[in-house]
């Protein structure tokens, strides 16, 4: 469908199931004049009809009468017919409604349908046909048999190889086009003359299409020039481990299993056993080398450590002891039967053997080869019997113990029947070859297998097994890839290759049980099924470990330890509760008000924390998943690190505060007048803050996690053979040190900060906080434990117990140490003195209504005292302070005061100096008495400071007070008579 434009091409549909291409992006809907597009289809289907459309100047495309199609191909092979002809209608590409028709050419018949059709699936109707010719080509076997030589295997190989050729050219099912021929000659098992028959078989007709080689030195030559002909070989009789080096001899197969099958036998029954570590030794000759070298491989990919490897020429006596210096336990040997007797000869004598070893031989070695006398060794019969009881041999199996038909549709024993039949009552002891004969007659069956199999790709490619040349190498490598795929039951058992080409058969095992040797199992390595008996039996009570068994146990911590610590920190915790409830309850206490109650509530909460954190420092892996454990490490943090930034924060605050204000100098006093108790707050907000953040950044970047530390092993008590490895959880990140280094710098540096503004302020005295010298005494108690117990903690990480002492100790001890250092003298104050009592009934008694013109007047008074009138005080001596009994009413103290110098010589005091006596409240009788109290041995200065002071908080605070005649009672026996008398002439004015 279109319309047309005089200046270009209206665009136009695609056809079903596709696309139009365009040449760059248009939004156009006319395409100008000569431009092409071009149509695509999607997924497999491909275009029937024009593929590209031209615009032409009339306003039409190109071809229109023509309708291009997306339409599914058919596959291409059934267009072709080898010793045919294929007609296709209509001409083109092979798509839906395809029709194809089929003859052959003359001498060949038709097998199949002659027409097929292409489906709207994409699939023909029918089977491709076949053109069969009734006559059968001829595939040429060339082959090397041993007649005589070293080892005359061909007197028993060679019958059954052409027992199995003449079922196979039988089989309709296998070849039906080709019969196979044996060109054979006799190489006596030696090189030389297996080079001169090679040179024969190579250049002269017909071309052979496989090679047969017999014995393993023969197999090395045909097989190493074999390549340069694009050759495959098959060997029946070679075991050398060399020829399954791949690089050498890429074409290389052969039924005779390798040297090294016994390794994977080994390797089955070490998973078996669970052994993950063995040793060997081995006779230093080439093919225990190469055996060895593939056993280390095997091994290795099983996650198998071969500990100590020994080898030895002629004397083992230094192999053997090195294995027994190094504590091998399962031990792999690989010597000839001679060097066997000489080996266990040194066994026995360096006592390796018994319950806790395992030997693993040959199994081809005579049955009583241990008890053959051999004048080359000094040990008796009975001695040998001792030392190779229970050891363990591999042997392969070169003849199906089973009772199955394979692809020759013969068990074992029909074959063997028929084999003898062949030789005509030989005696198979005589006849060389025999026991490998089975591996002769499966090497005619797996080439015959692997020809048929090729049949059809080389058909696919347009080529033949009749084809064959030896420049040909796709032919060859169709034959080695169907050879490489080979799997079948054979007389010799079930045939496989690995990827060396070496036959995958099944070994026997056995052990020497009661000094004659038991078959304990079969391992089919082609399936890798191990068929075991069970009746395997042991000097020990089982198998024994293939080294010391290494018992893996978790140190904990010492539950009557933690169960000590933990009731110790309960108890200081309720004695927190107990601190800051006392606290909270008299913080109308004018004492507890001028120590900044708040503050104080921070620092027992921050010891409560500190000492929670006790608990989870004393959880470990006995109470806890290990999945939980994080959360546990996360719980001593953050209970430790707010703790401390309460505690301590709360303390750094006010002796920070202390020496701000009070070292000040003297033209900056009056700032002293006023606290701001909200900054003293925010001080302490600031510190939890920074310790918030970096905890938090701390666990964000790198969480705390679970490390095992290891420990050296430990021997138990008695004749067992572990060791014990004792494990110690800690909870540590990636960067622990870096952390620690960090919270440790800054912590120290406030705690040293701390150090130095305590002891700066020692000597400060101040009723706006009257326990900063507690506090300085409490700062210097943590700020001594925490320095101590940070390093000892890190060095005693790794005993459990000494470090959860030392590190809970230390926090409990700091915090019994604040609590008491802070609280217990404001306790004892408020009990003894009675304050809180004698607030609380004046408080009731005059509640809200103080005498207010009092206040007002001590404060007018406050205002009208000038700095010249108190100045007139002068400074003496301290006072000398005894013990006295003298003093009315009981034991008190005895001060000599210093005496100052006014007018006319009189000695006066500061009292003096004042213009008069201003009426005074109880409120502010008692502030005086308290005054007193606390000037006891003082020296005059002292006292007309604080007196100062005193007159200062008198005349702005309303809190309740001590009634007077309790006060003086109180203070009898606390003054000197001047004293006694001045306060009361103040109480009575």
């Amino acid at each position: 469908i279109y319309i047309s434009f005089s200046s270009g091409c209206a665009i136009i549909r695609p056809p079903r199931d596709g696309g139009i291409r365009y040449r760059g992006l248009t939004q156009e809907q006319v395409l100008p004049v000569d431009y092409e597009i071009e149509y695509i289809c999607r997924g497999n289907r491909v275009i029937v009809g024009p593929k590209v459309r031209k615009c032409l100047p009339d306003g039409t495309w190109t071809d229109l009468n023509q309708r291009s199609k997306c339409l599914l191909p058919c596959a291409r092979v059934w267009t072709s017919l080898e010793n045919g002809r294929v007609t296709v209608h209509p001409p083109g590409p092979a798509v839906e409604g395809t029709i194809l028709h089929y003859s052959c050419l003359e001498g060949f018949i038709l097998v199949g349908r002659n027409s097929t059709q292409c489906t709207k699936l994409g699939k023909w109707d029918s089977p491709k046909p076949v053109c069969h010719c009734e006559c059968k080509k001829k595939l040429y076997i060339g082959a090397l048999f041993p007649m005589s030589g070293g080892w005359p295997g061909g007197q028993a190989c060679l019958p059954s190889a052409q027992m199995a050729l003449d079922l196979v050219n039988k089989r309709t099912d296998i070849l039906p086009d080709y019969e196979l021929e044996l060109i054979y000659y006799e190489s006596m098992c030696d090189p030389g003359e297996a080079t001169k028959l090679l040179y024969d078989l190579l250049y002269t007709e017909p071309i052979k299409i496989v090679l047969m080689p017999g014995c393993s030195s023969v197999s090395t030559l045909v097989a190493e020039a074999a390549r340069m002909w694009n050759l495959i070989v098959l060997s029946y009789g070679s075991s050398s481990p060399a020829l399954s080096n791949r690089q050498r001899f890429p074409t290389f197969f052969r039924t005779h299993p390798s040297a090294t099958l016994h390794n994977p036998t080994r390797v089955q029954l070490f998973q078996k056993w669970k052994w993950t570590k063995i040793a060997t030794i081995q006779q230093t000759t080439e093919v225990f080398t190469s055996t060895l070298d593939d056993l280390e491989q095997r091994v290795k990919e099983a996650g198998i450590e071969i500990s100590v490897r020994q080898s030895f020429l002629t004397d083992p006596a230094v192999a053997v002891k090195n294995l027994k210096r190094q504590d091998a336990r399962i031990i792999v040997g690989l010597f000839y039967e001679t060097e066997a007797r000489k080996v266990f000869c040194e066994v026995y004598k360096e006592k390796l053997y018994g319950k806790k070893y395992v030997w693993f031989l040959i199994g081809w070695y005579a049955d009583n080869w241990f008890k053959i006398k051999d004048p080359s060794i000094n040990c008796t019969v009975e001695q040998m019997t001792e030392a190779v009881e229970g050891h363990v041999t591999t042997e392969i199996v070169m003849l199906n113990p089973e009772t199955v038909r394979g692809a020759s549709n013969l068990t074992s024993q029909e074959f063997l029947a028929q084999l003898m039949s062949k030789l005509g009552g030989k005696n198979p002891e005589e006849t060389g070859g025999f026991q490998e004969a089975p591996l002769a007659y499966d090497a005619v069956w797996a080439l015959a297998l692997a020809l048929n199999k090729t049949v059809g790709p080389l058909k696919a490619k347009g080529r033949r097994l009749e084809d064959f040349n030896y420049n040909n190498k796709d032919i060859t490598a169709e034959i080695y890839r169907a050879l490489n795929t080979s799997s079948f039951e054979g007389v010799s058992g079930h045939v496989v290759f690995d990827a060396q080409g070496s036959r995958m058969a099944w070994t026997l095992i056995e052990q020497l049980q009661g000094g004659s040797y038991k078959k304990i199992g079969y391992f089919d390595m082609t399936k890798g099924n191990l068929s075991w008996y069970g009746n395997d039996r042991w000097i020990g009570s089982d198998p024994p470990a293939d080294q010391t068994v290494v018992i893996q146990k978790f140190r904990y911590l010492s539950q009557k330890l933690f169960v000590s610590v933990s009731v110790f920190a309960g108890l200081g915790i309720l004695m927190g509760i107990v601190c800051l409830t006392f606290n909270i309850y008299n913080s109308n206490v004018r004492y507890i008000q001028n120590s900044q109650p708040y503050l104080n509530n921070m620092t027992a909460v921050g010891c409560m924390m500190a000492l929670a954190a006790v608990f989870p420092l004393g959880i470990d892996g006995l109470h806890v998943r290990n999945s939980q454990f994080p959360v546990v490490c996360q719980f001593r943090l953050w209970l430790l690190g707010l703790g401390f930034s309460l505690a301590y924060g709360s303390m750094f605050t006010k002796i920070w505060w202390v020496h701000t204000v009070f070292t000040k100098k003297d033209e900056k006093k009056d700032k002293r007048k006023h606290l701001e108790p909200w900054k003293l707050y925010a001080t302490v907000g600031v510190l939890l803050v920074i310790d918030i953040l970096s905890l938090m950044i701390w666990q964000i970047v790198d969480p705390l996690h679970i490390t095992v530390e290891k420990f050296t092993k430990e021997a138990p008590k008695g004749d067992v053979d572990e060791l014990i490895e004792p494990l110690l959880q800690h909870c540590s990140s990636e960067k622990m040190n870096t952390w620690l280094g960090v919270v440790y710098g800054y912590k120290g540096l406030l705690l040293l900060l701390g150090i130095f503004l305590a002891y700066e302020t020692k000597s400060v005295s101040t009723e706006k906080i009257n326990d900063h010298r507690a506090v300085g005494m409490a700062i210097y108690n943590v700020s001594v434990l925490c320095m101590i117990t940070a390093p000892v903690t890190m060095i005693l990480s790794s005993k459990q117990d000494a470090s959860f002492a030392f590190a809970s100790l230390a926090i409990i001890f700091s915090v019994y140490i604040t609590l008491v250092v802070l609280f217990v003298p404001k306790m004892r104050r408020l009990i003894t003195r009675g304050e809180w009592q004698s607030d609380q009934q004046e408080t009731m008694k005059t509640g809200s209504s103080t005498n207010n013109n009092d206040e007002e007047k001590s404060r007018q008074l406050e205002r009208d005292t000038s700095p010249t009138a108190r100045s007139t005080a002068t400074a003496a001596t301290p006072a000398d302070c005894s013990s006295s009994t003298s003093e009315p009413g009981g034991t008190g103290r005895k001060c000599k005061r210093g005496h100052g110098k006014l007018k006319g010589g009189r000695k006066t005091s500061y009292l003096d100096s004042r213009p008069t006596i201003f009426p005074i409240s109880a409120q502010q009788t008692a502030l005086f008495v308290s005054f007193v109290s606390d000037t006891c041995c003082d020296s005059w200065e002292v006292i007309n400071r604080r007196l100062e002071n005193l007159v200062l908080i008198a005349s702005f605070d309303a809190s309740p007070y001590l009634k007077t005649t309790h006060a003086l009672n109180h203070f009898n026996v606390q003054m000197s008579n001047p004293q006694l008398i001045l306060t009361r002439k103040i109480v009575d004015e």
